[in-house]
């Protein structure tokens, strides 16, 4: 027994010994596998990367083009139409790209303030319990949603502003002028005392803001009311009522619009093609804001609404006061994503002639033969609008979450 038990356990350690020795392929090894194959990636792609980056410079090279940026300081000849800083041909490449870049930014801006505005007001209209209200909203979202953005904005620059009366008979509404070279509007002009108006509103507001939580915090300490918003609002506006006592004019002076010698002097010109473009982009974003806006409000518990009610709250105010806010933490993250299509959506512009960065840079192309330079300005322009709504938009997100401990 003892020797059968010897050879027993001699065979084990034999087999514990093969194990030991006996080691794993290195291609079914779980801990190599994974690198192996990330190393594979990586050398596949930086051999392909290689390849398009030696074959881009021997085509440029064929041509007689170099890579570099030194073409941004020749002269542009080109003219813009519209543009938020000074420009004539004689500009070199790098000011007609930066107004392009800003160009891009006036349509983004405004088309994101006016489909927010839209699509809050469409989204709870579609809540309504009033029927036509209701159904109205649900037919403008569902035909504007699913029209192409780009045949609304041919629609608004062909079919609605084209067609319009020539400029000599401009369609007048009030100090509005409507004409197919586009629409004259009321607009503020700067002078002299501006900048200090500029100075002086921004420390009237900020004495304000530190009114108010003095107040706040007063009336919270002693129980009583000492209305912290009206006094902060009625410090700020007799701020600004002696400050035009002192000086006799107002922060900006507004001009009106008039028709002299077939073009349009004073106030501000708006092209047809801006116009075509921000329509456009405002209505096809706001349905989407709109159904995010109905989403986050739905996405409110019930009893929220049953405890306003219960509470004798009307349906306005408990919108306003108690499931608004709640509904704007849901909201905001898919609303980002919205704005930053709206962003690049614009690029759709250069259809309707509208010349932001995408028109430009096309011209610049045509003109300089720079296709791989300008190309790349184009993406950073557009991803540094995209990054800084994102961080805009994450920051806002931050200040609505709720606390918790």
């Amino acid at each position: 027994m003892c020797f059968l038990a010897g050879l027993f356990f001699l065979r084990r350690g034999e087999e514990q010994l093969d194990k030991q020795t006996t080691s794993t392929p290195i291609w079914r090894n779980k801990k190599t596998v994974p690198i192996i194959l990330q190393a594979a990636f990586v050398i596949v792609a930086g051999f392909a990367l290689y390849f398009m980056i030696t074959n881009m410079l021997y085509g440029l090279e064929q041509i007689g083009l170099t890579l570099g940026l030194d073409y941004l300081q020749l002269k542009a000849s080109f003219p813009i139409a519209e543009s938020l800083i000074s420009y004539s041909p004689e500009d070199p490449y790098i000011r007609a790209l930066l107004v392009g870049l800003l160009n891009t930014f006036k349509v983004s801006f405004f088309g994101i303030i006016t489909a927010s505005i839209l699509g809050v007001i469409i989204g709870i209209s579609r809540l309504s319990n009033n029927w036509l209200v209701n159904k109205l909203a649900v037919i403008y979202v569902e035909v504007f949603r699913n029209t192409p953005l780009l045949v609304q904005i041919f629609i608004w620059n062909f079919a609605v502003f084209l067609p319009m009366p020539k400029i000599q008979e401009a369609l007048r509404i009030g100090p509005f002028y409507f004409s197919n070279r586009g629409t004259a509007i009321p607009w503020i002009q700067t002078h002299s005392n501006t900048g200090m108006w500029v100075i002086i509103i921004v420390v009237l507001a900020i004495s304000a803001m530190v009114l108010y939580k003095l107040l706040m915090k007063k009336a919270i300490e002693t129980g009583k009311s000492s209305y912290p918003f009206a006094a902060s609002i009625a410090s700020f506006i007799a701020g600004c009522v002696l400050l035009f006592i002192f000086t006799g004019s107002g922060p900006v002076h507004f001009t009106a619009p008039a028709v002299q010698n077939g073009t349009f002097v004073g106030g501000a010109t708006l092209s047809i093609g801006f116009l075509s473009v921000l329509i456009a982009l405002s209505i096809y974003t706001s349905t989407y804001i709109a159904e995010i806006v109905r989403g986050g409000i739905m996405g409110v518990p019930k009893g929220q609404t049953e405890a306003a009610k219960a509470l004798g709250f009307k349906s306005s105010t408990s919108l306003r006061l108690i499931i608004f806010p709640q509904a704007v933490r849901i909201i905001i993250p898919p609303l980002t994503s919205q704005y930053l299509n709206l962003i690049k959506n614009s690029s759709l512009a250069m259809a309707v002639a509208y010349q932001d960065i995408v028109g430009v840079g096309n011209t610049v192309i045509n003109q300089t033969g720079h296709t791989i330079e300008t190309i790349f300005i184009m993406i950073a322009v557009y991803l540094f609008l995209s990054l800084a709504t994102s961080l805009f938009m994450n920051l806002f997100n931050k200040k609505f979450q709720l606390v918790e401990r």
